[in-house]
């Protein structure tokens, strides 16, 4: 027999059963001062956006202290990996200091991979609980009583001060928001605790970790590929890794100042580098190749086939410039076609006598010809006191 009903009489017959059902009992958490903040979204309310003019609905973010109850509640439009760690960060400022735990739910923006055992943290706002002295607690996947404390404070707030209201500006939405927190949710009477909920976190404030000196610098992150030259490309520039990469996928984290390599097993700092112009290489000089390219080896070779002073030059001229000195070790080579070899090699040797290794020296030496050069030591030529004492001799007066 075929059933006529619809999809909700079903829900409702299902809701029926689960309520027949024994509750089950909960486990009552404990929470030592300044131990365990709880955060989540919910629902804000209606703000007329300014770009659109339209109104829009806010993303409630509300922090609560596990010991005290003390929450703080921040507004947003939107929500994405950095503002959800920024309102972390704001959070921590409003209280005077941050707590060691925290604990969330499994959404993306703090938790990339749910797992009980070993979750896999957005590095960003992994990152910014380590600077504030924490670290993240996500809950079992489906297991919301493990934050109630923080689902009750987001409750709280929607069906108490933003129930039904609308707002010209999220700031008006935000100071009405701080208005009520203090005079009405922190000088309650809670509902567990039987005490005043100011009270308790003047008792907390003591145990929470100080803030550290500078806010956290935010950056962006992601993964790269090392190219064929031991490079990342981090916004059309060029960034070098330790030998041993090329092909491999990395991570990376990037500023207005720095970028970060990382190796993607252990999160170990391979290489930090300042921000390059667009199109610009930055690399140690540790990081270089240490072998010679096969094409740069056979010109060398060349080179040296064509005489012993120029294929000295020509190594000289690249151990200086590297790749650049390719083209000035061809220009030599063309040198030698257009002048012969043997007068490159005369201008290469007189190169290397007087320590000056560049093309542009040995071009001007032949365009210029062979120029006569006084030596300082010849066969021919005898000592200079040979020379004075000959004269002083010539040139004495007779002894009468």
């Amino acid at each position: 027999m075929r059933f006529s009903g619809g999809y909700q009489t079903v829900k409702r017959f299902v809701r029926k059963l689960h309520g027949n059902q024994q509750p089950r009992q909960r486990a009552v958490i404990f929470t030592a001062p300044g131990e365990e903040a709880q955060v989540d979204y919910g629902s804000g309310p209606m703000v007329r956006d300014s770009k659109t003019g339209k109104y829009r609905r806010t993303r409630l973010f509300v922090m609560t202290l596990g010991y005290s109850r003390k929450a703080v509640r921040l507004l947003t439009f939107r929500s994405s990996s950095r503002i959800w760690a920024e309102l972390h960060e704001k959070a921590f400022r409003r209280l005077g200091g941050s707590t060691r735990i925290v604990v969330l739910d499994n959404l993306k923006e703090g938790v990339l991979v749910p797992d009980i055992y070993d979750p896999i943290l957005n590095p960003l706002y992994r990152d910014v609980l380590t600077h504030y002295g924490c670290v993240a607690l996500p809950c079992r996947i489906q297991d919301p009583d493990r934050k109630g404390k923080v689902e009750r404070g987001v409750g709280h707030a929607k069906n108490t001060p933003l129930k039904g209201k609308r707002f010209e500006s999220l700031e008006e939405a935000q100071a009405y928001l701080d208005r009520w927190e203090t005079s009405c949710a922190d000088t309650r009477i809670h509902g567990t605790t039987k005490r005043q909920v100011a009270t308790m976190f003047a008792e907390e404030k003591p145990f929470l970790l100080p803030l550290p000196l500078e806010p956290f610098r935010y950056y962006q992150h992601g993964q790269r590929v090392v190219h064929l030259d031991g490079c990342v490309e981090v916004e059309a520039a060029y960034y070098g890794l330790p030998p041993g990469w090329i092909g491999r996928l990395v991570r990376v984290q990037w500023d207005e100042l720095y970028v970060r390599v990382l190796d993607p097993n252990n999160g170990l700092l391979l290489r930090e580098h300042v921000r390059q112009k667009r199109g610009w290489y930055r690399i140690k000089e540790e990081d270089h190749p240490k072998h010679r390219p096969l094409r740069v080896s056979q010109l060398l070779w060349r080179a040296g086939r064509a005489g012993t002073h120029i294929g000295t030059l020509c190594n000289l001229i690249y151990n200086q410039l590297g790749e650049p000195g390719v083209r000035r070790v061809f220009g030599v080579l063309a040198l030698a076609k257009k002048f012969g070899l043997a007068a490159v090699e005369e201008a290469c040797a007189v190169a290397l006598e007087m320590g000056v290794h560049e093309l542009r020296f040995v071009r001007r030496y032949l365009e210029r010809g062979p120029q006569l050069t006084l030596r300082q030591v010849d066969p021919l030529i005898r000592e200079l006191v040979q020379y004075r004492d000959l004269i002083n001799l010539r040139t004495q007066e007779p002894k009468e």
